[in-house]
């Protein structure tokens, strides 16, 4: 594995890094050890010292949380009271869930940067300055809303947004709740869905079955975890209109947006990025600095997901690959991320969604949920074909058609379970 570091190109100037840099050392209780590596002598710091700082990760963030961010003198209480600040959690899909301090309006003008590196999405906004949405997810995974109970149809609308996913089994949702659903959706004319990429198919191909239309959508935004190749297909099938890609955190704000073809841009005001531990591929480990979130800032911030660059230096852009948990090694050593394993399957339709696990005793099961509308009977075969190949599996793949796959406590969708970590070959 290459354990150099690489300061993806296009970052936000110098200059800005360098000045919030000494502040945060000097004055964030989590950083003040850290800023003794480093001269801190009123100068701004040069984006090579910021290489010097240690990795941080999310057992950082929640260790005495939430001193190791509040600066002397500052109280959590009266931050409240003042309405500067929001508690919000992670959705903890991948470990323990993490607490967040987030300044009051800091999501919603982060995630509008975001939106608007894609010249559709900002064209959308510009025509429809409320634009509404209709939000499709697990009630868990949303830092907007959250609720164990039944919530009023009023209770489920946030500014220009109407939550519609009352469960976090979208599998398990009846006829009569897919039509509560799409009746309210219909009625709300959104300009956009917002969508967990598995509850969206779900309501979309109920809206297939039942012949409906929302006219007034311009795009459909995925975000919350990994869109399949599958999922996307089903999505541009049943309503018509683009699927734009959307990555990020909840911890760091939306890092990167779709803007083309095979194109995530950064969203360079919200934050600092860099690759660490490259392995032979060009693939590595995402590390954030975000500048936008005074309150909570996270210094070179291992968010756990893996990504890769490309094109020219000074006109990046990135393909994500999915959470660093999830992906497989082959007998050689070799990682497999979960954008490798979808691209495998990319052109096979017939799948709704699946989820491939490896075995501690070295078998392998993949289990899928057929797409209705579009049947496929060499689809088993052709997928064990295809993934016995790609992940050079000795053992015995089994391939299993279903028509329920459970979601994590979260409330997400894994696509991968390795069973087994071991170091990437050179």
């Amino acid at each position: 594995m290459l354990t150099t570091v690489e300061l993806m190109p296009e970052a936000p100037p110098a200059d800005r890094v360098g000045k919030v840099l000494p502040r945060w050392l000097r004055e964030v209780p989590l950083y003040q050890r850290a800023a003794k590596l480093l001269p801190l002598n009123g100068k701004p710091l040069a984006l090579e010292d910021l290489r010097r700082l240690p990795l941080i990760t999310k057992h950082d963030i929640r260790r005495d949380f939430p001193r190791n961010f509040l600066r002397a003198g500052v109280e959590l209480d009266t931050l409240l009271d003042q309405d500067l600040v929001e508690l919000e959690q992670t959705s903890g899909t991948s470990e323990e869930r993490v607490p967040l301090l987030l300044g009051r309006g800091w999501w919603a003008e982060q995630e509008e940067r975001a939106l608007r590196l894609n010249p559709l999405a900002a064209r959308v906004l510009d025509d429809f300055p409320a634009a509404r949405r209709v939000t499709i997810t697990s009630p868990v995974c949303s830092g907007d809303i959250c609720y164990s109970g039944v919530p009023t149809h009023a209770d489920r609308i946030v500014g220009n947004a109407l939550f519609v996913s009352l469960s976090r089994y979208p599998f398990l949702w009846s006829d009569a709740e897919l039509a509560r659903m799409a009746g309210e959706a219909a009625d709300w004319q959104p300009q956009f869905l917002d969508v967990d990429p598995v509850y969206g198919v779900l309501f979309a191909l109920y809206c297939e079955r039942q012949r409906i239309r929302l006219p007034s959508l311009r795009f459909i935004l995925s975000s919350y975890e990994f869109v399949s190749a599958a999922h996307r297909r089903i999505l541009q099938r049943v309503f018509g209109v683009p699927v734009l890609n959307l990555y990020g955190s909840t911890e760091t704000g939306h890092l990167l947006m779709e803007t083309g073809p095979d194109e995530m841009r950064p969203s360079q005001e919200t934050a600092l990025l860099e690759m660490v531990a490259a392995d032979e591929q060009g693939i590595g480990d995402l590390v954030v600095t975000t500048l936008t979130n005074d309150f909570m800032p996270l210094i070179r911030y291992r968010i756990g997901d893996l990504v890769e660059q490309l094109g020219p230096p000074r006109a990046p852009r990135y393909v994500v690959h999915g959470r660093a948990a999830d992906a497989f090694f082959t007998p050689a050593g070799r990682r497999v991320t979960t954008w490798q394993i979808d691209q495998c399957l990319a052109d096979l339709p017939g799948m709704v969604h699946y989820q491939l696990c490896e075995q501690p005793d070295g078998g392998w099961l993949l289990r899928f949920v057929p797409d209705p509308a579009a049947p496929n009977a060499a689809l088993p075969a052709e997928l064990q074909r295809r993934l016995v190949e790609r992940l050079e599996i000795r053992g015995q793949l089994v391939v299993q058609a279903t028509d329920l796959l459970v979601p994590e406590r979260s409330g997400k969708f894994r696509l991968g379970y390795p069973a087994r970590k071991p170091t990437p070959a050179p």
